[in-house]
């Protein structure tokens, strides 16, 4: 792709992907479990081969049953639990080798890691007289309501699938920036998110095919009886009486482009400090040996830094 893609990589995917993963599997020479890390540091090493990416940043999950969200519902995202002590642990090293392969990592206990390539991605935006595509590594429909551009993509990339604003359109029938919208009506019970009960998916497209937005549907309720609908008649009673849950569903369904300067975890954030860095093969060596990984691996990762050109290795 031209003009030097900005690359925001959704790092709990391909964390949790690797760690629930019957097909990945790795442990220390004691037993312990590393299969998330080995997954995620494998993923990030054929990344670097195959896409050679110059500005690069990871947002990572820090804020499970910390975040504003949690304060607005205590329901949101219930259906997780905390890591126990060795995922905890394997969390930390994926943190840690971000930084030793050169790679931008940024972690909230505040904000989640949709909000900091929300963040991301608006102000690298506004610093890109070019208008770089703006590529984000994740399978996660939230994150489509990020694509402002024809040129920016929510990319799958174990499933090598990506998916433009069109395509959004297509498989939900609404655009990217109506997501919020649409999950304020339909809810979405991967997160716990209870949108309006009665309208699901069909109802909330026809909805914003409309109306536009979940504000706009709310100041034409005596228009939605009108719809060609199934149960229209007695949709906008419905709606009236579940807007609290609508409007809290929208705010939870909603990422956080504005995160202060002055917030974790920004000190600064610009195309510079995202500027992919030189690995450092001899902090990489004592990353592996501090985390026990067995000998075939631990070689296995430096022959992958070696097929690396001379110019990403330090």
């Amino acid at each position: 792709m031209t003009k030097d893609p900005i690359y925001l990589l959704d790092a709990s995917i391909y964390i949790f992907q690797s760690h629930f993963s019957p097909y990945v599997e790795c442990t220390d020479d004691a037993g312990n479990e590393l299969s998330a890390v080995y997954g995620f540091t494998e993923f990030l090493l054929q990344f670097l081969r195959r896409v050679n990416p110059i500005h690069i940043a990871i947002g990572l999950d820090a804020s499970l049953f910390s975040g504003f969200r949690h304060q607005l519902c205590p329901n949101y995202k219930s259906n997780r639990e905390l890591p126990d002590e060795n995922l905890a642990m394997q969390l930390a090293a994926c943190n840690e080798v971000c930084a030793v392969l050169g790679l931008s990592a940024f972690a909230s206990r505040v904000y989640e890691a949709d909000d900091i390539i929300g963040t991301l991605a608006t102000r690298l935006r506004r610093q890109s007289e070019s208008q770089k595509p703006v590529i984000i590594l994740s399978k996660d429909k939230d994150l489509a309501q990020l694509l402002e551009n024809d040129s920016d993509c929510l990319w799958d990339y174990s499933g090598n699938r990506k998916r433009y604003r069109s395509n959004i359109y297509k498989e939900y029938g609404v655009y990217p920036e109506q997501i919020p919208d649409y999950l304020g009506l339909a809810g979405d019970s991967v997160d716990c998110i209870s949108g309006v009960p009665g309208v699901g998916p069909v109802k909330a497209k026809e909805l914003l095919a409309h109306f536009g937005t979940l504000e706009e549907v709310y100041q034409n309720l005596d228009k939605v009886a009108a719809l060609p609908l199934r149960g229209a008649g007695k949709l906008g009673v419905l709606l009236e009486k579940h807007k609290s849950h609508a409007e809290l569903s929208k705010q939870l369904a909603t990422i956080v482009k504005t995160v202060s300067e002055s917030a974790e975890p920004f000190s600064e954030s610009d195309l510079g400090s995202i500027g992919r860095k030189a690995i450092e093969t001899v902090a990489f060596a004592e990353f592996l040996e501090h985390y026990h990984f067995p000998f075939s691996i631990s070689q296995r990762f430096v022959s992958l830094v070696n097929r690396l050109p001379a110019e990403d290795r330090a």
